[in-house]
């Protein structure tokens, strides 16, 4: 009798070959944006937390000295070579960087006494020091820890952060869109939002003669924007963060503003992009005066996102986005 054996295959054919890979490449092609999705949310909670501390620390600031954090400017010039040491210098102890802030003896840096406080380039390992929580993940350059070509210091190595104070939305340069929007409460009638903004942190607020508490947001705290996101990459005039000129943004541009051909101005335009900026979809997100942190959408109404940079404005606010 003639038996039959049935052969045992080694394994897939060419074509089930193919049909696993394809659906592997598919499953694949579906889960990666999923998963940037994911470390997005990541990112972006990890940045939203990053603004919080800074908020928190402007208010142990606040607790300890009666007064928010301030920038100091003009008490010998702009640049490297003077004292002009930022907000975000100032709260270091509060954001466990009292090292840091002790080095530098940045404590000595006062209305009375700025002029001989220390010069940026005479403590150039603190001013180059790179500080996680003074970065947002979701920027593709924070992992650059060093900058050397922010405008107004020469090539000075800048430790740099994604964080600016908010001066207000009175602005007297750049586009016809902002140009100018005149202030209110503090430095009412003026349009000069660099030095004399009516928000509380514009660049020399410190050498203003004025130096601002909670109370003076009259608007509310929770009405007052007071730390937001800026992209160094957008603009030189963002990034270093102990440098005073680089740590203020005007509300008076609109966020992540683009010309009216839908590009962004060139990073030396500060006129344009003295601003905020995030990589972010769809927005920027802040920290407000009473420390909470809010996603403000680019599409929210320019009217109250100006209002929502002044701290005495009167204005009624609904901040929706």
């Amino acid at each position: 009798m003639k038996r039959f054996y049935r052969r045992m295959r080694d394994g897939f054919t060419l074509i089930e070959l193919l049909v696993v890979i394809a659906i592997i490449a598919i499953l694949i092609a579906l889960l990666v944006p999923a998963v940037q999705k994911v470390r997005e949310a990541a990112a972006r909670s990890q940045c939203q937390n990053n603004l919080k501390q800074l908020a928190l620390a402007t208010h142990g600031f606040h607790d300890a000295n009666r007064v928010l954090p301030q920038n100091f400017g003009s008490f010998n010039g702009w640049g490297a070579g003077s004292s002009s040491w930022s907000w975000i210098a100032q709260v270091l102890p509060y954001i466990e960087q009292g090292a840091l802030y002790n080095q530098a003896n940045i404590g000595n840096v006062t209305l009375a006494n700025g002029a001989a406080a220390p010069r940026l380039n005479t403590v150039p390992a603190v001013a180059a020091a790179s500080i996680p929580i003074l970065r947002c993940p979701s920027d593709p350059d924070s992992a650059i820890p060093v900058w050397t070509d922010r405008a107004d210091l020469g090539g000075f190595s800048c430790g740099i952060t994604n964080y600016k104070g908010v001066c207000g939305q009175n602005w007297a340069w750049g586009d016809g869109r902002w140009n100018p929007v005149t202030g209110r409460g503090p430095n009412v009638g003026s349009t000069n939002g660099l030095d004399a903004g009516d928000g509380p942190l514009w660049r020399s607020n410190g050498t203003g003669g004025k130096k601002y508490t909670l109370l003076a947001m009259t608007d509310g705290t929770s009405n007052q924007f007071l730390i937001g996101e800026s992209l160094p990459s957008r603009s030189q005039w963002t990034g270093c963060w102990c440098y005073s000129n680089n740590a203020s943004g005007t509300t008076a541009i609109y966020p992540n503003a683009t010309q009216t051909n839908g590009q962004f101005y060139a990073v030396g335009d500060w006129p344009n992009q003295y601003s905020f900026h995030s990589k972010h979809s769809g927005g920027v997100q802040f920290a407000l005066g009473d420390g909470s942190v809010r996603f403000v959408s680019e599409s929210i109404d320019i009217p109250v996102y100006r209002a929502m940079g002044s701290m005495q404005g009167g204005e009624a606010l609904n901040l929706t986005n």
